[in-house]
């Protein structure tokens, strides 16, 4: 018949109108599984171009986790430094922001994480809120084709001249440097030139987005004479919709990048100012996201933020920072230390087995009865829901209890004997039973206590325990002493392979984890396994050709070097090896110092204190210098530098952390 026969729920927008909806349009009740009728969705029955058509109003409203991590650190700031941030009345023109943006230090701000990003910012070099507003407008595939985003940041910073169609779009265009990169530029621009209404230009602007060519044809048309109407000529007109057209194919609009331009200034504000608090509450969004919280769990360290195992007298429900003054509940108590010497506690919720409800009940008598002394004294004090087996060993496995001196291995020998006895002594002092000398003031005694041996893991073991309780290595990694060489063979990081196609080869490295073999259906043998290095991980799958070479290699917790190529046909990317071989880095008692400069980041003042730089830490090391991503510089021996000093550090402050290649 043509006509439809059933409806759906299309996430548009929300409907706002003065008077009840009924009075516009009908509505339903649309049921969900397990859902009461009564608590149903209520949606319109009209589709959402017919609720366009009738003039309604539509919002859409979204819900960013970002928005969850500011006012998160807002808390822990106000919690820790005692001090209020108005978030919404920031310093737009904070010095501290843009160096850290110009840096591009931007993992884990919103919208500027990624890696071609993080390139276009340093290319850009923001100074102002509207770079960064351009910045979410400019990275995108259609600007990105037609190279809008490299002349963005080459007119700019003056490597490209900045030129105007026409004298008078200087107004309209001088804050884009001549370029077109918002719809509300191509409108004024049609009301200026064409002497369009801004309703007539917005309808230009829908033409051209709908590709319609009778359309475009017609507004073209129209365009033109328009021009040839205000003066300014029909051959400028052709030229502005030559200009005009293919950009509505990745025109972006500007209310809506400042918005979400703001949000990523307020965040790379929080992490610039407030590293510590914001960066702990990026790792509480993202606690079950391990491969994310890996990411950020590494910044932490690239920063000098040490991150640390739980710890029952001084982490909280989810991560916080701590420093050196500190109060028992992990609070600064000194007004906030720089965050250099800053620590982030990891939050006791991320336990594996520590629900929520338990940790409530550990920081209740936290809170009236001051830190634990001891294990013992835990035991004693807590409620008895949190004396599950399961639950206490977790946090030991996690470290939870290091603090008191009580070493992993020892304690979980021992733990259980301890819980034992002290729920029957709490049981006999609930019935009444006393000791047979009497009781202490504070609650029931041990005549004996259980000795807690002191044995320890290997760090092997121990951190393959805190994986297993954390899903992250927190106190220490694999990885870590071996990272620089690693890097040194490696293409990218694992993160890296998310920006990449499908099927582009690479070398990675990283440690062996969770390996499994399995046989296929004809019983050749395969294997499974997760790829980790610092910064993330990826799902590897070694097929039965390859295993036959490489499957002797494959031992769990090995640092390996492997070749393969991405695969992205599902949803979830993996890596399929080739080639793999053991890593041992070679001990190299003066590696060579390399930097990765973009060219445009070679200003004379730059150049000037990278040489004063290598000047102040003369040493043994050689300093090669990648040139944009093929011409390599290596300075003669006069320039030798030593890089167990501070230099790293400066060089990270002044070109950025990614341009430091150790």
């Amino acid at each position: 018949e043509g006509l439809r026969r059933q409806d759906g729920i299309h996430a548009a927008a929300v409907v706002i109108t003065k008077e009840p909806l009924t009075e516009y349009l009908p509505i339903q009740r649309k049921p969900e599984s397990g859902v009461a009728i009564e608590d149903a969705p209520v949606v319109t029955q009209y589709e959402m171009h017919g609720v366009e058509e009738l003039g309604l109003l539509k919002m859409d409203f979204l819900g960013l986790r970002n928005l969850d991590v500011i006012s998160d650190a807002l808390e822990l700031i106000r919690r820790t430094r005692g001090v209020e941030v108005d978030i919404d009345d920031v310093d737009l023109a904070d010095e501290a922001t843009y160096e850290l943006l110009r840096r591009a230090d931007t993992i884990g701000v919103f919208q500027l994480e990624g890696g071609p990003m993080r390139a276009l910012i340093r290319s850009l070099a923001p100074t102002e809120f509207e770079d960064v507003a351009a910045l979410v407008a400019l990275y995108r595939p259609g600007p990105m084709a037609a190279n809008m985003h490299t002349d963005y940041a080459d007119r700019k910073n003056g490597r490209q001249e900045v030129t105007y169609l026409h004298p008078d779009a200087e107004e309209i265009l001088g804050d884009t440097y001549g370029l077109c990169i918002y719809q509300e530029g191509i409108m004024r621009i049609a009301q200026r030139f064409a002497g369009y209404s801004l309703a007539d230009a917005d309808n230009l602007r829908k033409a051209c987005g709908k590709k319609v060519r009778e359309l475009i044809a017609k507004e073209r048309t129209k365009f033109v004479e328009g021009c040839e109407a205000t003066g300014y000529g029909a051959d400028l007109g052709t030229a502005w919709f030559d200009i005009i057209e293919p950009f509505a194919d990745y025109a972006f609009n500007k209310s809506h990048s400042y918005g979400y331009g703001l949000v990523a200034y307020q965040t790379a504000y929080l992490k610039a100012n407030y590293p510590a608090e914001y960066l702990s509450a990026l790792l509480t969004s993202v606690k079950t996201n391990l491969d994310k919280a890996a990411v950020y769990l590494a910044e932490c360290r690239a920063m000098g933020i040490e991150v640390t195992v739980p710890d029952v007298n001084r982490s909280l429900s989810d991560f916080a920072p701590v420093s050196a003054g500190t109060d028992g509940e992990g609070a600064t108590v000194d007004g906030g230390a720089e965050h250099e010497a800053a620590r982030i506690l990891f939050g006791l919720s991320a336990v594996r087995n520590v629900g929520s409800g338990l940790v409530e009940l550990i920081l209740a008598e936290r809170d009236e009865g001051g830190p634990f002394e001891d294990f013992y004294d835990f035991c004693q004090r807590v409620n008895t829901q949190v004396l599950n087996k399961r639950t206490i060993e977790s946090l030991i496995k996690a470290g939870g209890f290091d603090s008191m001196g009580h070493p992993r291995q020892g304690l979980l020998t021992v733990f259980e004997q301890i819980v034992d006895a002290t729920i029957a002594r709490r049981k006999e002092h609930d019935m009444g039973v006393m000791s047979l000398f009497g009781e202490l003031e504070d609650g029931p005694a041990f005549d004996e206590r259980i000795r807690i041996p002191d044995v320890e893991f290997d760090k092997k073991q121990r951190l393959a325990f805190e994986k297993e309780m954390l899903g992250l290595y927190v106190s220490d990694h694999p990885l870590l002493g071996a990272e620089h060489a690693l890097k040194r063979k490696a293409d990218c990081t694992i993160p890296d392979l998310a920006e990449l196609d499908d099927g582009v080869q690479r070398t990675i490295g990283g440690v062996i984890t969770g390996l499994q073999r399995k046989w296929t259906r004809k019983g050749d043998l395969m294997a499974v396994f997760v790829l980790e290095d610092l910064q993330g991980s990826v799902e590897a799958m070694v097929f039965p050709k390859t295993m036959a070479q490489i499957g002797h290699l494959l031992v769990e917790d090995a640092v390996v070097l492997t070749t393969g190529r991405i695969d992205k046909r599902d949803d979830t990317p993996k890596f399929i090896p080739r080639e793999l071989e053991l890593f041992e880095p070679q001990l190299d008692e003066h590696p060579p110092l390399r930097l990765h400069l973009a060219p445009s980041r070679l200003d004379d003042p730059t150049i000037d204190r990278l040489q004063e730089l290598i000047d102040d830490f003369p040493g043994e090391s050689e300093v090669h210098i990648l040139l944009g991503e093929r011409q390599v510089v290596r300075l003669s021996d006069d320039h030798l530098v030593n890089t167990r000093s501070g230099l790293i550090g400066e060089l990270r402050a002044l070109l950025g952390h990614d341009a430091v290649l150790l």
